[in-house]
């Protein structure tokens, strides 16, 4: 029973942390959503030029998609005419961030590490955008063999449901209606599964990690980032369920960088994407996709240990995660907790039924 109730406590502090911004990136979302339709997405992305990196990177970042729910996206952008730089550079920069998430993550960690974040993902997808153009425009384009349905099918292993995966049509007028629908059904319902187990997973993380791999962990900072990038680049994690699991890790002595590489390379990998970048645009730009985001996380990782360390900051002084919340706190996590067992209750009859 004591175990127990330190996990539910940890469980417990971490969504009342979380809540409260989740459910407002989720309705900012939706508002996104509706004033910005996904085909304007599809334009001024043509030229193998810095320029349409840039426009794919700045398009992808606040977009609440997740790395799976980016590959169609992504595939019609291409099929548009979008180059293959601006292609890759709207793949990582995606589902590294997102209005929710970026919340999700001030909720979290604070303005810093928010900043930090959005401003590292932004200079890693343009960074692989600018090398894939330099170094894979002499090829001949691979044209996808798979259609925008056989995405939607590649990606239902790791999207709760087919709205994750599917585009919608140009608006032509705003219904808050829809944004509330497409925030609270869609969205949550896309993010419902990862999301409980990131948040499992981290007050697991928090409440029974031994004490002696902490102190190894701290001793040997390099041992974290190794196991950080062996977890998060075959992993599917969504970019707001992979904050509780990187704030777990830096409570059990993990280094804010080694925990910021989770943050970084898991929402922007996993083994399906992986497979379709290498169909979707060749091997070339598949290894210049993994580098970049391998050496790109570590790289700013280092740096962000060694900029909290210059500064004499203590990273765990920067968690908001709290025993007792606010009522704000406390009514936010049981919605949140509400509508994740609700859409997991659904997704499971589905496939029952199926």
């Amino acid at each position: 029973m004591e175990y127990i109730s330190i996990f539910l406590d940890s469980l417990m502090s971490l969504s009342n942390a979380m809540a409260p911004y989740i459910l407002f990136g989720l309705l900012f979302a939706g508002v996104l959503h509706e004033v910005v339709p996904e085909s304007l997405v599809t334009k001024h992305l043509g030229k193998e030029s810095i320029s349409s990196v840039l426009k794919a990177t700045l398009f992808g970042v606040p977009l609440p998609v997740c790395s799976c729910g980016v590959i169609p996206l992504a595939t019609s952008i291409k099929k548009s005419g979008a180059s293959r730089g601006a292609t890759l550079s709207f793949l990582i920069s995606t589902p590294i961030t997102g209005v929710d998430s970026i919340l999700a993550t001030y909720g979290m960690f604070g303005w810093i590490f928010t900043f930090y974040r959005v401003f590292t993902s932004m200079v890693i997808a343009v960074i692989a955008g600018v090398l894939t153009n330099i170094f894979d425009k002499e090829e001949e384009i691979v044209k996808p063999k798979f259609s925008l349905s056989s995405d939607n099918s590649a990606t239902a292993s790791c999207c709760s449901t087919s709205s994750c995966c599917s585009s919608s049509s140009e608006k032509t007028k705003f219904s808050m209606k829809r944004a509330i629908k497409y925030a609270f059904v869609t969205l949550l319902g896309d993010i419902a599964k990862p999301l409980f187990w990131g948040l499992v997973i981290g007050a697991l993380i928090s409440s029974f990690i031994p004490q002696n791999l902490s102190d190894i962990l701290i001793e040997y900072s390099w041992l974290s980032y190794i196991i950080a990038i062996a977890i998060a680049v075959p992993m599917y994690v969504c970019a707001t369920a992979s904050l509780p699991i990187a704030a777990a890790l830096m409570l059990s002595g993990v280094s804010a960088g080694a925990a910021f590489v989770f943050l970084s390379a898991g929402p922007a990998t996993n083994t399906v994407t992986i497979g379709v970048v290498k169909k979707m645009l060749g091997k070339r730009s598949m290894i210049i996709y993994l580098s970049s985001i391998v050496f790109g996380s570590v790289i700013f990782g280092l740096s962000l240990d060694y900029l909290f360390s210059s500064l004499n900051i203590n990273p765990k002084s920067l968690l908001h995660a709290e025993e007792n919340g606010g009522i704000i706190s406390i009514a936010s996590s049981m919605i949140l907790w509400i509508g994740i067992f609700y859409f997991m209750s659904v997704s499971s009859f589905k496939r029952a039924k199926a």
